[in-house]
């Protein structure tokens, strides 16, 4: 009986790992049915500010949580070497996001890290490569899309932590839209003047959409107007990125021949 258990979880753990690390078109198809959930995950948290203390929305809360709880405890048990799945920056995002989801429970509420889940797949090496393949146009437009991408992480992360910190304290501050039009006018240093955060939390919290988000934003900007560059690893530099027209490598000046964007 031992070893049929026995038997019967690892191809269990087998499976689950095909579903998270293989190359199968149900493996893709997992993936993307896990990214799906987590864009509902984010529109759930918007929607939840027009209804903040609802106890509905505080059960939903709880039932995200175990349903990160699950997605992080699969992850854990197929990883080879679970001391560096711990220590690493996107699974530590992901803690961070579970913990704030099932906060409620305690009584308490971090729910503006939760936005740091979204972090998790749309960063994911495999995921982008799916992409690639999958859409051409995110090939060509790759460094765009995840500056902006990037980007919106930044503006969803601050606009909660603004929401959190301000809500039945500052009156101008009622729900997602208001804490994102101060998050928004503070980013492209437009400053209207009729939302300001209150307290040294709200300070801080403006500092830091002032210093990061406008370093972010110019990131973003550049990246729309610059030339556009293809990745083709230079044969004889190794220099990966490249002008679409480009004939030699600017580098060490060695022919290229770079495909056509349909052969890429």
């Amino acid at each position: 009986m031992k070893t049929n258990g026995g038997g019967t979880l690892q191809r269990l753990k087998a499976r689950i790992y095909e579903l998270y690390e293989g190359d199968s078109d149900a493996a893709h198809r997992f993936r993307y049915g896990l990214l799906g959930i987590d864009f509902l995950t984010i529109l759930f948290l918007v929607v939840s500010t027009f209804y903040y203390g609802s106890a509905l929305m505080e059960a939903l809360d709880v039932v995200f949580g175990l349903y990160l709880l699950a997605d992080y405890a699969a992850r854990l048990w197929i990883a080879k070497k679970k001391p560096a799945f711990f220590i690493h920056p996107l699974n530590l995002a992901d803690l961070v996001a579970m913990l704030s989801f099932l906060a409620p429970i305690l009584g308490e509420n971090f729910a503006f890290l939760r936005g740091l889940r979204v972090l998790r797949l749309l960063r994911s090496y495999r995921l982008q490569n799916k992409l690639r393949h999958d859409f051409p146009y995110f090939k060509r437009n790759e460094e765009v899309i995840l500056s902006a991408t990037n980007m919106f992480i930044f503006i969803f992360v601050m606009t909660e932590a603004v929401f959190v910190t301000q809500v039945g304290v500052n009156p101008n501050v009622r729900h997602f839209l208001d804490a994102m039009y101060f998050t928004i006018t503070t980013l492209t240093t437009t400053g209207f003047g009729d939302i300001t955060l209150q307290g040294q939390t709200g300070r801080l919290l403006s500092i830091l959409i002032m210093v990061f988000g406008v370093s972010l934003f110019l990131r973003l900007v550049q990246t729309i107007f610059r030339p556009s560059k293809v990745k083709y690893p230079c044969p004889q530099c190794g220099l990966s990125q490249h002008e679409r027209d480009a004939v030699h490598c600017k580098h060490c000046g060695t022919v290229l021949n770079i495909p056509n964007e349909g052969d890429v």
